[in-house]
C-alpha cells in the first residue's frame, strides 16, 4: 500500500513538472471550485426545510409586515426572504396559518386562490381534469378547516355543475360543510360569528364562482351556523340591550353625582329618592350644513367700551359697467341690389327717422363668507328629566325649664316639622341643573320638591327606645338608691353591733377586774393574817400572762392597739 502511494505521488510529481503554468493554474482553479461547491452544498443541506405560505412572493411591504405581525402572534417562527417569500416550518402549520389569514382578510391581492390552496390543475382530459379539480379542492378545503384549533373533523361536499351555454341556464356552485366541534369550544356560539365567517371566506376564495348565499355550514347536530340573516333579529336585540345598558350606566352616573352633591348639603337621610330618565337617540345621523355670514374686516377691540369692529356683508369679486349711447338712423336691411326689400310696412315707414338710444348697466359679482360643516352624530341625548324630593327637619320639643324631652300621653316624643324653604329648593334645583348640563331647548326638566316623608316606623322605634332608656335609667336610679339604703343599714347595724360588743366586753372586763381585785384583796388579807396561800397552776399561769401583757402594753402601746383592732375586725 505504501509503495502504491509512493508510486502515485511520483507520477503526480512527474506530471506536475511537465505541465505548463497555464495548466497548473487551471488545475488549481478546478480544485478551488470543487471545494467551494462542497462547502455550499453542506451549508444549504444543513438549513432546515421550510414550507412556503404562498407560492408567490408578497411584494407589498405594508401587507407583508401585517402578515408577519399576525403570524408572530401565533408564536410561529416565520422566514422571510429578500424577494418577499414567506415560509414556515411544516405543512400543517402552513395550512393552519393560511386559514387564519383568510379569515382575517390578510391574503395579498397578487395571490391566486389556486396558489393559496396549492391545487395542481393538470391531467389528461377535461373530464378527468374536472374530477381531479373537485377532489383536490375538497381535500384541500377539508385539510384547511380541520387545521383550525377548535375543529375536530370536517365534511365538505361541493356542487360544481357543468357550464351551460347561456348564463340564465347556469346553475350556481354550492357548498355544504358539516363541522364536528371539539368539546368545550364556543365555535358555534353567536358571539363567535367571526370564526364562522372565516370558514365561509375560506370556501369563497377556494372555489371559483361560489357565493355566500350558496354556502351552508352546520354542526354535527344539524344547526346552521352561517344563517347570518336569521341572526339579524338576535343582533338587533343585542344592540338594543347594549343601548339600554349604556343609558342605564349614564343614568347611574348622573344619579350618583347628584345624590352625592345633595347629600353633602341636606344629609343622606333627607335625600333618599332621585329619579332620572335619559332619552337618547342611538341612530347614526350625518348632517351637512352650510352657513352664510358676513366678513369681519376689523375685529372688536376688547379694551374699548364700545364695539369698533368693522363688518362687511359681502365682497365684490368682479364688476362690469356698460354705458352705450346711439344717435342717428337705424340700420334697415333692404335685400339684394335691384330687388325690392321684404320689410314690413311699419319698418319701411320708419326707415328715415332719426333716433337716440342710451343703455347703462352695472353687474357686480358679490361673494359672502361661507362655512360648510359635516358632522356625524351618534349617539346623542334627546332629553333629560330629573325629579328629587328633599325631606324637611323633624325637631324634638323639650321643656325650656328642665331641658327634658316632652312626651305625649300616648308615650311618644313631641316633634315639630320644619319644611325646606323655597330659597333652598331653588338653589337645589340650580345645583341639579348644572350637574346634568340642563338645556331648555332640548326639553330638559328638573323638579325639586319638599314632601314630608312618612317616618311613623322610625319615630315609633325612636319612641320605644327612648321609653326603654328612661325606664332603664329609672330602674338604675332606684337600684342605686336601694343599694345605698342597704349599705347605710348595714353600716348602722355594724356600728350598733360593735358598740354593743364593746359594752359587753367592758362589762366583762369590769367583772374580771373586780374579781381580780377581790382575789388580790383576799390574798393580801391572807398574807397579812400570816396564812399560807396556795395557788393552782392555772391561776399562776394566768397571773403571769396578765403581768406580761401589761408590761408589753406599757412598753408598746401602739402595737397592742393595732392587735386589738385586728381582733375586732376578724370578729
Amino acid at each position: 500500500m505504501n509503495e502504491w502511494l509512493k508510486k502515485l505521488f511520483l507520477q503526480v510529481k512527474e506530471l506536475w513538472s511537465k505541465w505548463t503554468v497555464i495548466q497548473k493554474v487551471i488545475l488549481i482553479g478546478i480544485v478551488a471550485a470543487v471545494i467551494v461547491a462542497l462547502i455550499l452544498v453542506s451549508v444549504f443541506s444543513s438549513r432546515p426545510t421550510t414550507v412556503p405560505l404562498f407560492s408567490v412572493p408578497v411584494t407589498d411591504q405594508a401587507m407583508r409586515d401585517k402578515i408577519v405581525y399576525r403570524l408572530e402572534q401565533e408564536n410561529v417562527k416565520v422566514y422571510v426572504t429578500d424577494a418577499g417569500m414567506i415560509s414556515v416550518d411544516n405543512e400543517a402549520t402552513a395550512r393552519r396559518l393560511r386559514a387564519i389569514l383568510v379569515r382575517e382578510d390578510l391574503v395579498p391581492g397578487n395571490v391566486d386562490p389556486w396558489a393559496l390552496f396549492d391545487v395542481e390543475r393538470w391531467t389528461v382530459n377535461d373530464f378527468q381534469q374536472n374530477v381531479n379539480l373537485q377532489r383536490s379542492i375538497t381535500a384541500q378545503i377539508t385539510q384547511h378547516i380541520e387545521s383550525l384549533d377548535e375543529i375536530d373533523r370536517a365534511e365538505v361536499v361541493l356542487g360544481m355543475p357543468e357550464k351551460a351555454l347561456f348564463t340564465a341556464d347556469q346553475k350556481p356552485v354550492t357548498a355544504s360543510v358539516i363541522l364536528t366541534i371539539k368539546p368545550g369550544s364556543d365555535f358555534a356560539s353567536p358571539s363567535q360569528r367571526k370564526k364562522v365567517e372565516g370558514v365561509q371566506k375560506l370556501l369563497i376564495k377556494a372555489i371559483p364562482g361560489l357565493k355566500a348565499e350558496n354556502i351552508t355550514i352546520a354542526d354535527s347536530a344539524g344547526n346552521v351556523l352561517n344563517d347570518f340573516d336569521g341572526m339579524a333579529e338576535i343582533d338587533r336585540v343585542n344592540i338594543v340591550a347594549k343601548e339600554q345598558k349604556l343609558i342605564e350606566n349614564l343614568e347611574n352616573a348622573y344619579r350618583e353625582k347628584i345624590l352625592a352633591t345633595l347629600q353633602q348639603n341636606f344629609d343622606k337621610d333627607r335625600v333618599r329618592n332621585l329619579n332620572i330618565k335619559i332619552d337618547m337617540d342611538m341612530s347614526k345621523k350625518e348632517v351637512n350644513s352650510t352657513e352664510y355670514f358676513p366678513f369681519t374686516k376689523r375685529p372688536d377691540n376688547k379694551d374699548t367700551p364700545y364695539d369698533d369692529s368693522e363688518i362687511l356683508e359681502s365682497v365684490t369679486v368682479s364688476s362690469q359697467i356698460i354705458d352705450k349711447t346711439f344717435k342717428g338712423t337705424a340700420y334697415n336691411p333692404e335685400g339684394p341690389a335691384g330687388v325690392e326689400g321684404q320689410n314690413p310696412p311699419v319698418y319701411s315707414d320708419m326707415s328715415n327717422l332719426y333716433g337716440v338710444h342710451q343703455e347703462k348697466s352695472e353687474t357686480k359679482n358679490q361673494a359672502i363668507n361661507t362655512k360648510q360643516t359635516q358632522e356625524i352624530k351618534s349617539p346623542s341625548i334627546d332629553r333629560v328629566t330629573v325629579s328629587v324630593n328633599i325631606d324637611g327637619l323633624w325637631r324634638r320639643k323639650t321643656d325650656p325649664q328642665t331641658g327634658q324631652l316632652l312626651v305625649t300621653p300616648a308615650n311618644s316624643i313631641e316633634r315639630e316639622y320644619i319644611p325646606v324653604s323655597a330659597e333652598d329648593l331653588e338653589k337645589a334645583k340650580a345645583l341639579v341643573q348644572d350637574a346634568i348640563g340642563y338645556n331648555r331647548d332640548r326639553g330638559d326638566s328638573v323638579t325639586v320638591t319638599n314632601i314630608a316623608v312618612d317616618r311613623s316606623a322610625q319615630f315609633a322605634a325612636e319612641d320605644l327606645a327612648y321609653i326603654r332608656s328612661e325606664q332603664t335609667r329609672r330602674t338604675i336610679l332606684l337600684s342605686i338608691i336601694a343599694v345605698i339604703a342597704v349599705l347605710i343599714a348595714f353600716i348602722l347595724f355594724r356600728i350598733i353591733s360593735r358598740e354593743m360588743e364593746r359594752r359587753r366586753r367592758l362589762r366583762e372586763e369590769e367583772l374580771l377586774r373586780k374579781h381580780q381585785l377581790e382575789r388580790e384583796k383576799t390574798l393580801w388579807e391572807a398574807e397579812q393574817a400570816g396564812m399560807e396561800v396556795t395557788m393552782s397552776v392555772e391561776e399562776r399561769e394566768r397571773a403571769e400572762l396578765q403581768e406580761s401583757v401589761m408590761s408589753i402594753a406599757r412598753e408598746h402601746p401602739e402595737d397592742v392597739a393595732m392587735l386589738i383592732r385586728t381582733w375586732l375586725m376578724e370578729e
